[in-house]
């Protein structure tokens, strides 16, 4: 059986999202295990993905320009009206996640462009684990397009940098 059929049959919820919904979930699952191959040595954790960032900088190939798309919408997704949204409360952030330096980028107190890719990173790496761990399956995994197709924007732009040819 076609596994989108397969989904569609047996997983609840998988039905009920349009084309552009399980492309965009498609085309983030793709993107974050090439990153993670190449760039993180399959090795994600938010450590290595601070230390990836670091690199980029360090040879010149961290364009803080190419992030500001997506650093609009997560701003906008997580903090707005002086204050931090539910939705961020809904990342599931763990003790090691780094949440402080996240919450310093998502309201505008820290924006130099390590910290600011690397808390995008920490967020894409938030949606990754909520994904293929489940927690996004709780709802029916609706309503997330925007969210993963501003992760796979992150994640091309990072594999992108540490492209090697």
């Amino acid at each position: 059986m076609d596994p989108t059929n397969f989904l569609m049959q047996y997983v609840p919820g998988y039905a009920d999202l349009g084309q552009q919904e399980r492309d965009a979930i498609s085309h983030f699952t793709l993107l974050w295990s090439a990153m993670e191959g190449r760039v993180l040595q399959a090795n994600a954790n938010p450590t290595s993905l601070v230390g990836a960032v670091k690199v980029m900088a360090e040879n010149g190939l961290l364009d803080i320009d190419a992030y500001q798309g997506s650093l609009a919408y997560f701003r906008d997704r997580y903090f707005r009206d002086g204050g931090f949204t539910y939705h961020l409360d809904q990342l599931l952030f763990r003790s090691r996640d780094r949440r402080p330096l996240v919450e310093a980028v998502l309201c505008g107190k820290e924006n130099d462009p390590i910290s600011v890719v690397s808390a995008l990173l920490l967020v894409v790496y938030r949606l990754r684990n909520n994904l293929f761990h489940g927690a996004k399956w709780a709802y029916g995994i609706k309503g997330q397009q925007a969210n993963f197709t501003h992760g796979a924007e992150v994640l091309m732009r990072v594999l992108e940098a540490h492209h090697c040819p």
